[in-house]
């Protein structure tokens, strides 16, 4: 194997840029030449792809987004696009590509894997809810992220004497809720995956009161609901000056936290010394604290799960 590429897919995630330099040096440390591919499996299909060098990865560890960009691509679902791709990786003569991205970004690591292609994947996900993997890149960092604004939202809520519900990322995972309102000291959490009663929460909001506490902190995952819905129920059952602010994207944005620089300079180095071993169909992922590696097939296989005891301890030390 001579020639690489690595590419980004999907939604973007703080360490994506920490990745691709570590799979671009490590390569280079090897003896590769190495090829970026622009704008996802996109640029795939267009053959739009640039030379890397040490000096194209320089000043990247610390930026969020990616350098690559990412889209979607509804043509590469289909076997003529996967196709196209397929000639645009031969006429380069690379061998070899990783794909940094979540579920749906392996899925086409996968299948261009069954055509011939050595594909290694590197799971980069906000949302932390990537099939074979304990974690996912960018995780770390959209949870500090959340922490900060819920502190900062706090003291606003303290100084007017209001209940604020926090709508995060999340469509069908919690964990992002469910971490950063843990460690905001939020009074509910709503997500996905437990089940809360609206009249539970609205009777731990009054018992704060009836012991002198003069705000509350909901953080609601954007899975379960919509948190304006969900601010306008609680005004109406209690009266309570009820506010809502959803964080959105900047919850994607950012310089990535020490661990994401570090977990994805770990699984970017992993991913070339794979496919330099001969490793193919594989994703890169966490397991235990461990760094390793899954076939495509075998990692899908596994169910996102939370951890509930995370839920239930935030629930008793929120009292």
């Amino acid at each position: 194997m001579k020639k690489i590429a690595v590419l980004t897919s999907g939604g973007d995630a703080p360490g994506m840029n920490t990745a691709i330099r570590a799979v671009v040096r490590r390569a280079i440390f090897k003896g590769f030449e190495v090829y970026g591919v622009q704008n996802g499996y996109k640029g795939l299909i267009e053959g739009d792809f640039i030379s890397m060098n040490l000096g194209s990865v320089g000043d990247i560890l610390h930026r969020g987004g990616t350098i690559l960009r990412s889209s979607r691509s509804e043509e590469f679902k289909t076997n003529e696009g996967q196709q196209r791709a397929l000639v645009q990786l031969n006429n380069k003569a690379v061998n070899g590509l990783v794909v940094i991205g979540g579920d749906g970004s392996f899925r086409g690591a996968k299948k261009l894997s069954e055509l011939g292609v050595a594909t290694i994947g590197i799971p980069g996900s906000i949302d932390n809810d990537i099939p074979g993997t304990d974690y996912a890149i960018g995780f770390d960092t959209a949870v500090n992220t959340a922490v900060s604004a819920i502190d900062q939202i706090r003291d606003t809520a303290s100084s007017h004497e209001r209940t604020f519900i926090i709508e995060v990322m999340g469509r069908d995972a919690g964990d992002i809720a469910l971490w950063a309102g843990m460690c905001a000291g939020a009074e509910s959490i709503i997500i996905p995956e437990a089940h809360q009663d609206l009249d539970d929460i609205i009777e731990r909001i009054k018992q704060g009161q009836q012991r002198g506490k003069t705000h509350s902190i909901i953080v609601v995952a954007e899975g379960v609901g919509k948190g304006l819905q969900i601010g306008n129920n609680i005004r109406e059952k209690t009266g309570f000056d009820t506010k809502v602010t959803i964080l959105g994207h900047i919850q994607r944005g950012g310089s990535p936290s020490a661990y994401d620089r570090m977990i994805s300079s770990q699984m970017g180095a992993k991913a070339v010394d794979l496919l330099d071993e001969g490793e193919h169909g594989v994703m890169v992922g966490i397991k235990n604290a461990q760094l390793i590696h899954r076939a495509f097939g075998e990692a899908e296989k596994d169910k996102h799960t939370i951890d509930l005891s995370i839920y239930d301890l935030a629930r008793s030390l929120s009292i």
